[in-house]
Order: structure tokens, then C-alpha cells, then sequence
């Protein structure tokens, strides 16, 4: 593999400061484009192809003068469209290589994986440097105010249990988690070095999970309602940390008006609001074909309007004062829209999109997209996705031993799979390549979530390697959000047997060694000006280690992830390497003494 002192075999460019004069453009601007190449990569000629009003053009760049065993090609060029893909052509004698978002290729390649530049507003920035936690209401803390409202089909369980699942109580469950109770848990968030919420659905519905909203204008009282999230917003923001609801715009519950209506009147405008089927036994289409869970509409332009478009909607009137929300996770994302030969999916999202740029441009739009959809990555509607395909999956299949897991490898019915370090690189090398730098940047980075087993069972136990996961976790692109109670080591076999509660009460069974090292790397992550701006570029990558450095204007970082005992040569003297988090560097040899992470900073 490659030596540090020439940090890479092949030419290198992505999205990130380094390398793009300006992420976010206005067409008609000029702007500069740069690449990297080892001097051992000779290169004749360098050209810009670039597509200007869907025709490719070609541009020479210019060659700066070579340091450090490296040398920088340039060029500015006018952005003509909103969207604007190029890749570069590397001339060498008689041959020439690609250069796009998959890496360096000796063959001709299409425009599917060219690196993309998108002449709109710039993403949130405050997103950059943030670290998300994710609260499933009924499960993270209590203030035991609302048990007395729990209802009759609810199924009272003591605070510690685990939850049953797989039974007839599944979904029904009522642990009694609060927003009183999140709120009076702030100061322990605040030590974490949490800057933001993401909570799962806090509306009314028929469930405790509350994917079947009965109401999208309030909070359920379960939770204490529209009082306590106003107090929550008033307190999170004095303790700097930003709050991002989930809404369901594929699907309401059962239990809402809207489908009420709908039902007891044929001529409602209500009505219009479904999909309608004389041959479903409930006459309507449901998500999976469930009664509980109505699929939505959205050729109903009142639908439209109530949801996002109109001046009152549900989009905006969360976004606004007193809640003040900072963003929404939209359920299924990618479903929403779609039914049959109908496909209203690009209109929803960007109008999504619209609604929260009217609202609070400073909002984040982040999707879930169970499965690898990048195409509505494009910069139009989503700023991001929960990034499952191209960062979560990877890393469960490289890191995944001895694996306590139930029911599948999240989103196929199979074990998780076996991968080498390469196999987890490449992965994730062509998820991105596929997307918009600043949508990889603005995607929700996670090891697990209230969907799938805890990473702590994926690892089986072994809290060195649960260690690793999170140095990627907060040193990769991406938001990176972490799961109530995985810091102190939570389990979870399968997704209703991850939502468990955290004991509060005792906390001597926590793993608190393993906190104490997550709030660590939380304060890196939080502080680094390479992780919230950096690029990436993989260095060295083997069976049973990978390398990447993640460079900015004003830090570089290398880390190094080993998922097991083991000496790493790193090809080069790393004399004068800071250690920031991980054993020390000798020479150029780290040893790891178990699975685990090493950053070190290198200027």
C-alpha cells in the first residue's frame, strides 16, 4: 500500500475545501477546481471535462510547482447549470486515465459516478461539527408525570425491563418516557458533548412507537404534550443542543382524522387524501399493506397544502416558535409518493425542501432511504440520508464477531456478512461516488438506530471493537448520530429488543470505561476543523486495518481503525505525529494492543 510521506498511489480530488474554491456557486460564477497526483503518477497533460448545457467541454489545467513527493493541477471554469457534473483527464504518453468520483480508471467511464457540483444555497453548516443523539420517546428517560393517561390497549412495563417483542404486545409497550424526562437529562447530554436531538415520532397514535400518527399537530400527552416540548426547546437551546423531529409523509395512522373522514364520507376532500382498492379487505392502500398505517395521496393538492405547502402546514409550523425545531427526519423518504404507476416523489421532497427554505434555511432535511437510493441525493430536496447503504452496512460487515443478532442483516433476510477491510472501502467509495460531496457530508452517519440490533450485539460484546465502530463513526463525513444508550453499552438482538430503556438508577451497570472513551472522541469530533471539513482519502487499507486521512485547510488528520490485536506499519516515520486519541506511534509502527482507533494529527 502506500507510504505516508507520499500519501497516496493515485491522483485524489472530492468536494471538500482543499479542492473546491466554492461548494456552492451561483450559475454564472467562476470557480476553481484542483486535483492531487504523487509524483510518482507521471501526468503529461491534465484536462477538465465538465458538462456545460448537457454538452461535455473540455479545459487544460495547470500545473503548480511540485513539494512534498506531490504535485497540484488547477483550473477555474464558469458553473453554467444548477447541476454541473466533471471528472478529469489525466494524459500519460499515449494512454490516459479517469479520473471521477470512483477513483482513477484506465478505461472510458460514464457520467454516473463524475463528480457533481450543485449551484445552490450551501447545506446547513452547523451540521458539520454536530453529534446527534437519537431518543426513542417512550424508552430514554421518565419523569413518571403522564403514567396515569397510559391507555387501556397500552401495556404497562416497569421502567428496567426488557422490552418483550415478537408478541402480540409488540408496539404497544408503554415504559412511560417523557420529554420532562429528556429535559432533566440535558446536563448529562451536555457532558456527552451532544449538540442535537433527533427524536423518533412524538405525536398521538395508537402505538408507542408512533409511526401511526392520530395527529401531526401536537405532541401526545403521553409524553406531556405541547407544554413540555416548549419547555424542552426553551432548555435545549440554553444548553446549545438543537432539536429534529420524524415525520411520516408516506403514511398517516389509522386513527387520524383525515382517514376517519375519509371513510364515513365518500364526497369528503378528505377522500382524495388516499389510495382506494375494492379488492384490500380495509378498502384502502396501507404501507406493507398494513390497516394501521394509510398510504397518502399527494396528487390531493389539499394534502399538499396541509403538509408542507400551505402557510399553517405541519412542515412549518414545527420549524417556527415555540418549538423550533431544527430539522425533520422524514420516515421512509423514498417511498414516499410512489404508488403503482404513480410517482410524486421528486414533487413531495422538493416541496419538503421548499417549505423549510421559506421557514428556516437553516434547517436539515435528512431522509430515510432504507436502502441505496441515491438519485434523490441530487441537492433539490434532501440534504442527506440516514446512511445506511454506504457507511452502516460496511462497518457491520468488516467489524461484525461472533454477532448476537436476530431476524437478518438489516435490510436482507441473511446473516451479516463477512468483509475484509477492502470490501467495507469499497463499499462506502462507491456510495459516495454516486452523490453530491455536500450529500454525503449532510448525511446522518450511524452504527445502529431504533430499526436494527444494537452494535454492541453486531460486535459480539466486545466493547474494543464496539471502540472502533465509534472512532468511524465521529471521524468519517457525515453527522454522525449515536443511539440512546449506546455510550454506555446497551443491548439489543433486533430492532424492538434494541429499545430498551437506560438505568438510571444504577449505574454500575453501565460500561463506564466505554463512556469515558466515547466522550472523548465526541470532544475531538466536536472540535476538529478536519472532521467537520476535511476530505477523505484512504491511505492504507487490509484485511484487518484501514487507514484514511481527513484533510482541511487548517488540520490534517490520519486515522487508523484496527479491528483486532495487531502491529501496524504505517510505510513511513511518523516523527512529530501528535497522538490524539490511541496508542502512541514508535517510528512507524503503531501497536494495537486490541481492536480500537488511532488519531494522530499531522500538522
Amino acid at each position: 500500500m502506500s507510504s505516508l510521506t507520499q500519501p497516496f498511489q493515485y491522483p485524489h480530488h472530492d468536494g471538500s475545501e482543499l479542492y473546491v474554491s466554492n461548494a456552492a456557486p451561483k450559475v454564472g460564477e467562476t470557480i476553481m477546481l484542483k486535483f492531487r497526483a504523487p509524483d510518482s503518477f507521471v501526468i503529461n497533460e491534465a484536462l477538465l471535462r465538465i458538462y456545460h448545457d448537457g454538452e461535455p467541454r473540455f479545459f487544460p489545467m495547470q500545473k503548480s510547482e511540485s513539494k512534498l513527493g506531490e504535485s497540484w493541477w488547477s483550473v477555474k471554469v464558469e458553473i453554467m447549470n444548477t447541476k454541473t457534473t466533471y471528472r478529469f483527464l489525466l494524459l500519460v504518453g499515449d494512454t490516459f486515465n479517469w479520473l471521477n468520483g470512483a477513483g482513477v480508471h484506465t478505461y472510458d467511464v460514464t457520467s454516473a459516478q463524475d463528480f457533481q457540483i450543485l449551484a445552490r444555497r450551501s447545506n446547513p453548516e452547523w451540521i458539520r461539527s454536530a453529534v446527534f443523539y437519537q431518543i426513542f420517546p417512550d424508552r430514554f428517560a421518565t419523569s413518571e408525570k403522564y403514567k396515569s393517561l397510559i391507555p387501556k390497549t397500552f401495556v404497562a412495563r416497569d421502567w428496567n425491563e426488557v422490552p418483550h417483542g415478537r408478541d402480540k404486545s409488540t408496539g404497544h409497550e408503554f415504559f412511560g418516557g417523557d420529554l420532562d424526562g429528556v429535559r432533566s437529562k440535558l446536563p448529562y447530554l451536555k457532558e456527552l458533548g451532544i449538540s442535537g436531538i433527533y427524536f423518533t415520532p412524538y405525536f398521538p397514535a395508537s402505538s408507542t412507537h408512533r409511526y401511526d400518527a392520530s395527529s401531526f399537530d401536537h405532541v401526545d400527552p403521553l409524553l406531556g404534550g405541547d407544554k413540555a416540548m416548549i419547555a424542552l426547546a426553551g432548555s435545549a437551546k440554553k444548553s446549545g443542543i438543537k432539536l429534529m423531529g420524524d415525520l411520516t409523509t408516506n403514511h398517516c395512522g389509522a386513527g387520524h382524522p383525515w382517514i376517519k373522514k375519509a371513510l364515513k364520507d365518500k364526497k369528503s376532500k378528505e377522500r382524495a387524501f388516499f389510495y382506494w382498492d375494492k379488492s384490500i379487505k380495509h378498502g384502502y392502500e396501507g404501507w406493507w399493506g398494513l390497516a394501521s398505517l394509510p398510504k397518502l395521496n399527494f396528487s390531493s393538492k389539499k394534502l399538499q397544502d396541509l403538509l408542507y405547502s400551505g402557510k399553517k402546514s405541519i412542515v412549518k409550523k414545527w420549524l417556527l416558535p415555540p418549538f423550533s425545531m431544527s430539522g425533520w427526519r422524514i420516515d421512509v423518504g423514498n417511498m414516499t409518493g410512489v404508488y403503482k404507476d404513480q410517482n410524486l416523489n421528486s414533487i413531495v421532497v422538493q416541496g419538503i425542501r421548499k417549505a423549510m427554505d421559506q421557514t428556516n434555511p437553516d434547517a436539515w432535511l435528512v431522509a430515510e432511504n432504507a436502502d441505496n437510493f441515491p438519485a434523490d441525493l441530487d441537492g433539490s430536496g434532501w440534504h442527506g440520508t440516514m446512511n445506511y447503504n454506504g457507511f452502516m452496512r460496511p462497518i457491520w460487515g468488516w467489524l461484525q464477531h461472533d454477532a448476537d443478532v436476530q431476524f437478518g442483516f438489516f435490510g436482507l433476510p441473511t446473516p451479516i456478512p463477512a468483509f475484509g477491510g477492502n470490501d467495507m472501502a469499497k463499499a462506502m467509495a462507491e456510495f459516495n461516488a454516486g452523490i453530491p460531496w455536500r450529500s454525503l457530508v449532510s448525511s446522518m452517519l450511524l452504527l445502529d438506530s431504533h430499526d436494527t440490533a444494537r452494535f454492541r450485539n453486531v460486535v459480539g460484546h466486545d466493547a474494543a471493537r464496539h471502540i472502533a465502530g465509534m472512532g468511524i463513526l465521529l471521524t468519517y463525513p457525515g453527522v454522525p448520530s449515536i443511539f440512546a444508550g449506546d455510550e454506555v453499552g446497551v443491548k439489543g438482538a433486533w430492532g424492538e429488543d434494541a429499545r430498551r430503556t437506560i438505568n438510571w438508577d444504577d449505574k454500575n451497570q453501565w460500561d463506564n470505561d466505554f463512556l469515558a472513551e466515547v466522550k472523548k472522541l465526541v470532544a475531538i469530533r466536536r472540535k476538529s476543523h478536519a472532521l467537520s471539513d476535511g476530505g477523505l482519502q484512504w491511505v492504507q487499507i487490509e484485511e484487518d486495518y484501514v487507514a484514511y486521512i481527513r484533510e482541511s485547510k487548517k488540520e490534517k488528520l490520519l486515522i487508523v481503525i484496527s479491528r483486532s490485536e495487531q502491529q501496524i506499519n504505517l510505510g513511513a516515520n511518523m516523527a512529530g505525529a501528535k497522538a490524539l486519541y490511541g496508542p502512541a506511534i514508535s517510528g512507524s509502527k503503531i501497536d494495537f494492543p486490541t481492536a480500537g482507533v488511532g488519531i494522530y494529527k499531522l500538522r
